[in-house]
């Protein structure tokens, strides 16, 4: 069992990008008060609605975890936002720089889209996105698709940090043995290694509290992190498992991994201590 200050540590890190495409695992990462820096830099926007693209809404866009995103250059932060590069179902690539970067997405995406980047336009600007509601019981909407406002000036559903226990995926698993709870279906931003022997949605408890994270990072937790289809769709060898979300949904209330909030930034390495901030 953890100690009264010691929660675990730093066991992966993960940014995303473009919204909605896989990322890249990170052996350390410099956090803002826009979360880990470069994370959701870049999004699709639907040329016929102006809806920022994301996978919530698979029966509009399936594929989007066919394309992997990563940045050409470091991330840094005060500086422009860095290019990316996007690699294709098909194995091919495009960079964020290229002029006919549009086109080549949307080809692939078979609907007219263009990429945007976080800081071109009106910051205050509210956009919007969709999301499917599978027929499940638990979820608060069923068999129907809604719309939901992205926060003022970002690319991010909810919160800037989102952050998941392997206490958490332990239970999961233990809970439904056939699924394959892996990290990349939950896209955290922080999976913290909890001490050996843990076990439960441990992080649920941290809500209302401040984690120190190494030497500088501070997050307060803010809220539990509700799922969504896009935890049972297919990615790489990973199968659709609607009964991933459908366990979450029976267990605890839809939710698995907190949302967080930068009290203090700073640089964040794998194997940082986690503890209580003091």
């Amino acid at each position: 069992m953890a100690t009264q200050t010691e929660l675990g540590a730093v066991g992966s890190l993960w940014r995303y990008p473009v919204k909605s495409m896989m990322g890249e695992e990170l052996n350390a990462a410099e956090v803002t008060e826009r979360g880990l820096l470069g994370d959701r830099a870049y999004a699709l926007v639907d040329c016929a609605d102006g809806k920022v693209v994301t996978a919530k809404n698979p029966r509009k866009w399936p594929h989007l975890f066919d394309f992997r995103a990563s940045f050409i250059d470091p991330a840094r932060a005060g500086a422009q936002v860095a290019p990316v590069r996007i690699t294709l179902p098909d194995g091919s690539m495009v960079t964020s720089e290229q002029d006919d970067c549009n086109q080549i997405l949307s080809q692939a995406l078979a609907r007219e889209v263009m990429l945007n980047v976080i800081g071109r336009g009106d910051e205050e600007a509210k956009t919007s996105a969709e999301e499917y509601w599978p027929d499940m019981e638990g979820l608060a909407f069923r068999e129907t698709v809604t719309d939901f406002d992205l926060p003022a000036g970002t690319f991010f559903d909810c919160a800037v940090v989102h952050l998941l226990t392997t206490a958490t995926l332990d239970r999961l698993s233990e809970l439904y043995p056939r699924g394959r709870f892996e990290v990349r279906r939950f896209r955290p931003n922080i999976v913290i290694q909890s001490p050996s022997g843990e076990r439960g949605f441990i992080e649920d408890s941290w809500i209302g509290h401040t984690l120190a994270m190494g030497d500088e990072v501070r997050l307060s937790i803010t809220g539990p992190c509700g799922r969504c289809v896009m935890t049972t769709l297919p990615q790489g060898d990973l199968p659709k498992d609607p009964e991933i979300l459908r366990t979450a949904a029976k267990h605890n209330h839809v939710h698995v991994g907190v949302y967080g909030a930068v009290a203090q930034g700073g640089v964040i390495r794998r194997g940082d201590r986690v503890r209580w901030a003091a």
